[in-house]
């Protein structure tokens, strides 16, 4: 951490820190990436999450509610980048996604810091070709327009001069030990006692996925970067392939037979007045009953970057999945 020696009126000698502070919002499956990325090169980070956790060396970290602006005001001060990376579980969309997101885009306003905000493609709507960074924002679901009213509230914030933005969007991730993902440790813990992997709509889909691992990288991008300002960027992500022909791949590397089944929409329903989570999921069946595809060119012209070959995202998700539940079974 570089410093700069100065000498007051009183001639008494105090240091200022150089380094940019990058604030991290979110210790999730993104945020987590993120913050490692930035200690690895050497910048000072401030990690803010709702729970408490596990001291990091090398990182300042807050415990507290961004909602209450007073707090995000703290908690982000000081800062030249905050990264949004927070994302509550669908059921609580409703109620703290458009907070979470005014807390943050506050906390980065009064510091005046840059803010890089990590999006989603439910705006979109059911797309009728690969989704660019200029389709149009026609949502079919409650989420996808909530999705869209975070869009207007950053970029109005950005046109408006008073806050620096960048929009990150990504598909539905896929890597090691990813809680909400399609290739979750329900997913691998199914597959390897012999039972069907569950896909919420057609397996035979083309889908883009998208490694979470590139998603940190490329916050962190357009976070260093001016030309991102004021616009939407598309993480890079690899070229579609049906889920079906990913689990496929993930049976090849393990030494198993993995079938990917769908999950009928009844069922979904059903399990729906029990549980919350999956009420919400019935809404976005629909991204696995047509080809879902992410254009990135832009991203990739922009800052010269490809997203990792999925054969490497492969390997080394089922090399995560082998330590989890085949090497520690067997100790």
């Amino acid at each position: 951490m570089g410093v700069v020696l100065h000498w007051s009126k009183g001639h008494t000698l105090f240091m200022e820190q150089t380094t940019k502070l990058h604030v991290v919002l979110g210790a999730g499956q993104v945020g987590t990436l993120l913050r490692e990325r930035l200690v690895a090169r050497g910048e000072r980070v401030r990690v803010v999450q709702r729970s408490a956790s596990t001291p990091i060396a090398g990182v300042e970290q807050v415990r507290g509610d961004i909602t209450n602006l007073d707090f995000a005001e703290r908690a982000t001060e000081g800062a030249a980048v905050v990264y949004d990376c927070m994302n509550p579980l669908y059921h609580q969309w409703k109620e703290l996604l458009v907070p979470l997101a005014t807390g943050s885009l506050h906390g980065a306003t009064k510091a005046g810091a840059k803010l890089v905000a990590l999006d989603c493609l439910y705006m979109y709507g059911k797309p009728k070709g690969p989704m660019t960074e200029d389709t149009e924002m026609v949502p079919c679901s409650k989420k996808g327009e909530l999705r869209v009213a975070l869009h207007h509230l950053r970029m109005n914030a950005h046109r408006s001069g008073s806050t620096r933005v960048a929009i990150a969007r990504a598909s539905d991730f896929i890597g090691p030990d990813l809680g909400a993902s399609y290739w979750s440790p329900r997913f691998f813990e199914r597959v390897l006692a012999g039972k069907t992997g569950e896909c919420f709509g057609d397996p035979e889909m083309p889908h883009s996925y998208t490694y979470a691992n590139d998603v940190a990288d490329a916050l962190a991008t357009l976070g260093d970067n001016s030309l991102a300002d004021g616009r939407v960027w598309h993480v890079p992500t690899n070229a579609p392939e049906t889920t079906q022909a990913i689990g496929t791949r993930f049976g090849k590397t393990l030494g198993i037979d993995v079938r990917m089944a769908r999950v009928p929409k009844l069922a979904v329903r059903a399990a729906g007045l029990f549980i919350p989570m999956m009420r919400e999921l019935a809404e976005m069946t629909y991204q696995w009953e047509v080809p879902f595809v992410i254009d990135d060119t832009r991203f990739r012209q922009a800052f010269g970057a490809s997203p990792t070959p999925m054969d490497v995202i492969i390997e080394r998700t089922a090399e995560w999945a082998r330590s989890r539940f085949i090497t520690q079974r067997a100790a």
